[in-house]
């Protein structure tokens, strides 16, 4: 079985700045692409950010430049450092990792259980 724990989300002014964690424990074989997605209230899941094992990046357009992913192969863990944040950064903030528990070959995505992230004006 394995866990997702998230950590660091609260209350920010806008142009603050926050840092997301996200570690995984449990029976893990090998971790793929790590990331973020984010849902504002009322609103659908939109993916914020993803890193492969690789360490490529990817970023939705509307956090390029203020968001940083990365990850810590050795802790499991992903991060999201968000600067300049803005009202509009405002949602739950869901980690996932795509991982493989065994050999098989087959990779499940797991999901955190989301933390909660408020930009005030």
């Amino acid at each position: 079985q394995v866990q997702l724990v998230e950590s660091g989300g609260g209350l920010v002014q806008a142009g603050g700045s926050l840092r997301l964690s996200c570690a995984a424990s449990g029976s893990i074989f090998s971790i793929n692409v790590m990331g973020w997605y984010r849902q504002a209230l009322g609103k659908q899941r939109d993916l914020v950010a993803t890193i492969t094992s690789g360490t490529s990046t990817n970023y939705a357009d509307s956090v390029k430049g203020r968001f940083t992913v990365s990850r810590d192969n050795a802790k499991n863990t992903v991060y999201l450092q968000m600067n300049s944040l803005k009202p509009e950064d405002t949602a739950v903030y869901y980690c996932y990792f795509n991982l493989r528990t065994d050999d098989s070959g087959r990779s499940y995505r797991y999901w955190g259980q989301g933390t909660q992230v408020t930009v005030s004006s």
